[in-house]
């Protein structure tokens, strides 16, 4: 209750007093030889293309968000401008001239999927800027946790190591992630393992999070989001910059970024350099990870070809079991119970008892997951004339690595060993470590062809699509025995390979009917074929062979109702594969998975003004509403269990929905106080769900009658707000809330299987100096959770009859850190 009030509260004082504060910025653009007017020159704010300039050269955009922002204006032929602009309430106007010679900067291929006031999607973008001033090493869904409707968690409890994100209440699983136009998403288990690309966000330049099925995108289908990320920034001068970070729980951040500048007229070399280690919040779940970025680019008239390559190694101790949930509690009798039916030994409940919430399942040193990700990137943006421009990418993600994990009482016959004979005894069993391997690549290309006519603003096309390739081979090795049997060094147990090809195609298009009103549509062929061979680590046969063919149109509409006010409507189809462990990990009796179906609807209304002068000469609004209407067919929800790997389990279920509605808000005067807000209100429903048990043979039970259910992982409440104020100049205070309310941990809305609901408060303090020989000084800190609050995040159960006859429950936790601290000392040249 006191999420909702809270949250009420705030959007109440943003619908009276304005929230979106933004200025006006307005002007024309020439060509700089003869003072022609440039007609189609394309416009873009923090990356996003947001329009073009009309057939006078000229452009408005009626507000812009409070802060620094980078506005970008480029045109086939000419040198990109670049001007810094900040939200306020009076007008910006400047008129500029382009100088020939310039290239199209790299936006062609990212420009084609952003979504835009044109769209009729809801969206959120955010700048270099924005990401900055919330980066101090902690991975990238913590930086998006003030977005509308998103709830994040970490495995180790602080933000470094396997963490996760969901929107909407779906996963990363369900939320398709593109670095530049090429898909991120494992082709396989769907999920962004960002662990993997530590320190990304201090290499991107922009960012959009779409949410819903948002526009067509290359990769995984978007059933909750997606998030789009572009590193194809061209800086033209040199420059170079470190960034410092350490804090609570031995966490340290150490980078270095470089660039050349324009070097020769025609090219740029941008790199970094990242290390980032934490021991963790929880015991034994400490991360080792690095990284690098490194850029190429050559640019010449209308054509810009840039190579990029990136890379990522990750050591982090497996902390993806959780807690059980008598460590939260101290509940002996509850504690008791796990002892009893085998869930803990004697030793571990002794150091649940000891460890209290910060326990670790695992005692072996090296209980460790070791992952190595090398992206190679080649971009071409091309110049076609005047009114069409390309964007292609060829693409190599190489993949490897294993987990190392210690396993007791191992049957020889399941890593295919014979039994041991000393002296008269046989021996069935042993103690053994053991390594699961991924060795894979993934390879391909993509394209988007543009049509924005010169002399025509009121028209913008894209013809897009990709085609990609994933070879993934999966095998296990004994690496120690106590008793060795027959093995050999090295033993693989388990072999199979994955080959998986995915083709997509889309056209999409904007028409400027009248002016109050504009059409979108958009339609996408998606083909997949997907193939295993091989046995899993358990010796079941795990062949597969899964085909499907998705088309998804798309269209929507949107109606200017007079200055600064939108009413926009979209409607969206979006289908899906089943993941892998849909088909290898599939419970008995439950039947084949399928693929899934969303009918997404999405409405909204947005008010815009910069004039209204409330709060002072410079003021300015933007509130949003948006209504969603997510109708699923055949959803693929968690049933709340994990395979050995911490993939959830996931059962099909006819019908089910997500309905809400999302509210944003911002609010600034003179861009020395702001007051940012978002709610979301959802109902999340599964129809006709029938719940599963198990009986004292293991054997599952599902129940005759259907009832409504709530999805798992999906709170009906989701609230984020920022309060943030330069008290002195160069120093700048925000205060983060965020609230989260109940969340089940499988679809029976049983309170007992459960994540009680939460509220989190940050502080975060950042002090820039410019002196004289260096750009500047800025110092940092960031305050999580400042009320010690005691909670968590994420989770899993299963149950089944117990020693007692009686049918038991085991929940475990995935607990968050208490009060803890990071500063950061950052250099800029």
């Amino acid at each position: 209750m006191k999420t909702v009030l809270f949250a009420g509260a705030a959007l109440l004082a943003l619908a009276t007093a304005p929230a979106w504060a933004q200025g006006p910025v307005s002007g024309t653009i020439t060509d700089a030889r003869t003072g022609e007017a440039l007609p189609g020159a394309t416009i873009l704010l923090d990356g996003a293309a947001i329009g073009t300039t009309s057939a006078a050269g000229a452009f408005n955009l009626s507000a812009v968000p409070a802060g620094s922002h980078e506005l970008r204006i480029t045109f086939l032929g000419y040198e990109p401008l670049v001007r810094q602009v900040r939200g306020q309430g009076a007008e910006q106007q400047f008129n500029a001239q382009l100088l020939p010679g310039g290239v199209l900067t790299g936006e062609a291929l990212i420009t084609a999927s952003r979504a835009s006031d044109r769209t009729a999607t809801v969206y959120t973008n955010l700048s270099k800027q924005d990401l900055n001033k919330r980066n101090f090493g902690q991975d990238l869904p913590y930086l998006l946790d003030q977005t509308p409707s998103a709830v994040v968690t970490s495995d180790a409890g602080a933000g470094v190591g396997y963490t996760d994100i969901r929107i909407r209440g779906t996963s990363s699983t369900g939320i398709n992630t593109t670095i530049n136009g090429v898909p991120l998403n494992d082709p396989e288990s769907h999920g962004s393992f960002l662990v993997n690309l530590p320190d990304l966000a201090s290499s991107v330049n922009s960012l959009q999070v779409q949410r819903g099925v948002g526009t067509s995108q290359n990769g995984s289908a978007a059933f909750g989001a997606s998030i789009n990320i572009s590193t194809l920034d061209n800086r033209r001068e040199a420059y170079a910059e470190t960034q410092n970070s350490y804090g609570s729980f031995n966490t340290w951040k150490n980078n270095v970024s470089f660039g050349t500048g324009l070097v020769g007229k025609y090219f740029t070399f941008d790199g970094r350099l990242s290390r980032i280690a934490s021991d963790g919040y929880m015991n034994k779940a400490a991360s080792d990870l690095k990284s690098y970025y490194f850029a190429a680019g050559y640019q010449n008239k209308s054509t810009l070809l840039k190579f990029i390559t990136f890379s990522g190694r990750e050591k982090t101790y497996q902390a993806w079991n959780g807690v059980p949930e008598p460590a939260l509690t101290g509940n002996q009798a509850q504690l008791q119970t796990y002892l009893d039916n085998g869930e803990l030994s004697a030793a571990d409940a002794a150091r649940v008892r000891q460890e209290g919430r910060r326990y670790s399942y695992y005692t072996y040193d090296n209980q460790t997951d070791n992952y190595q990700q090398n992206h190679y990137q080649l971009h071409l943006s091309q110049g076609l004339g005047s009114d069409w421009n390309l964007g292609a990418a060829l693409h190599l993600t190489r993949g490897f690595g294993y987990y190392e994990s210690y396993r007791a009482n191992r049957k020889f016959a399941d890593y295919g060993l014979q039994n041991v004979v000393l002296g008269g005894d046989t021996l069935t069993k042993t103690n053994l470590v053991d390594r699961k391997w991924l060795d894979n690549y993934f390879y391909g290309g993509t394209f988007a062809l543009n049509y924005q006519p010169k002399d025509n603003d009121k028209i913008q096309a894209t013809l897009g699509g990709g085609w990609n390739r994933f070879d993934n081979d999966h095998y296990g090795e004994i690496i120690w025995a106590q008793y060795a049997s027959t093995s050999t060094l090295g033993q693989r147990y388990y072999f199979n390979t994955a080959r998986k090809t995915d083709f997509n195609a889309y056209a999409r298009a904007t028409w400027q009917v009248l002016p109050w009103l504009g059409l979108y549509g958009d339609a996408q062929v998606r083909r997949i074929l997907y193939k295993i061979d091989g046995v899993e680590d358990e010796q079941n046969d795990v062949t597969t062979r899964a085909n499907y063919t998705f088309f998804n149109p798309k269209a929507g509409a949107t109606i200017a109702l007079g200055h600064g006010q939108q009413l926009y409507g979209s409607f969206a189809v979006g289908q899906r594969e089943p993941v892998r462990a849909d088909f290898t990990d599939r419970q008995a009796g439950y039947p084949p998975a399928q693929a899934e179906r969303l009918n997404d609807f999405e409405a909204g209304y947005r008010f815009t003004r910069a004039d209204l002068g409330f709060l002072g000469p410079r003021t300015a609004v933007r509130v949003e509403a948006n209504y969603f209407d997510m109708t699923y067919r055949n959803q693929l929800v968690a049933t709340g269990q994990l395979n050995d790997v911490g993939t959830a389990l996931r059962t099909n279920v006819a019908r089910s929905y997500r309905r809400g509605v999302e509210l944003t808000g911002f609010v600034a005067a003179d861009d020395k106080i702001s007051l940012s807000s978002t709610l979301t209100l959802s109902r999340n429903r599964i129809l006709d769900y029938h719940d599963v048990t198990y009986d004292a043979n293991y054997a599952p039970v599902v129940a005759a009658e259907g009832r409504t259910t709530t999805i798992s992982y999906s709170p009906s409440v989701v609230s984020a707000h920022t309060l943030e104020g330069q008290p002195l100049k160069g120093l700048r205070v925000a205060a983060l809330y965020k609230t989260v309310s109940r969340q089940y941990l499988d679809n029976s809305t049983n309170e007992g299987r459960s994540i009680n609901p939460y509220q989190v408060l940050d502080l975060r303090l950042r002090y820039a100096l410019h002196p004289s020989f260096m750009k500047e000084i800025e110092l940092a800190l960031l305050v999580s959770n400042v009320l010690n609050r005691e909670y968590v995040a994420n989770g899993y159960t299963y149950g089944y009859i117990g020693v007692s006859g009686q049918q038991e429950t085991f929940n475990w936790y995935y607990p968050q850190a208490t009060r803890n601290y990071l500063g950061s000392v950052n250099l800029r040249f």
